[in-house]
């Protein structure tokens, strides 16, 4: 019923910046929290940002704090990720996705939607 579909993943240099979209089709996201969340090779998938409907309170894995920035655009049914001086280590296929309610969790297994993902590649 849901589909999310991110986009905006690409090629950049180290120290520079991307910003990536997840546009949800169907079903809303209203009264639900969103997250990023990304994977590197050979690694587990691993939290990134997240942001509550209600109250728009976000959290951040500690390697993307002031860096990454989370945020929603209500109206389009869309969620953001700026990325910041982005770091060689921030490689990896970036997931959207929607939480079962609005804690704006960390652990992946308390999400229900999620996208086909976006590939981010820093170079050195």
């Amino acid at each position: 019923q849901v589909q999310l579909v991110e986009s905006g993943g690409g090629l950049v240099q180290a120290g520079g910046s991307l910003r990536l979209s997840c546009a949800a089709s169907g079903r809303t996201f209203s009264g639900y929290a969103m997250a990023w969340f990304r994977q590197a090779p050979g690694k587990e998938r691993e939290f990134v940002a997240s942001i509550t409907w209600f109250t728009s309170r976000t959290n951040y894995a500690d390697s993307v704090k002031g860096r990454f920035t989370i945020s929603r655009d209500n109206a389009k049914n869309t969620v953001y990720l700026q990325m910041n001086s982005l770091k060689p280590e921030d490689t990896a296929v970036y997931y959207c996705a929607r939480g079962t309610g609005n804690s704006g969790s960390r652990y992946a297994p308390e999400y229900l939607y999620w996208g086909q993902g976006t590939q981010v590649t820093v170079s050195s």
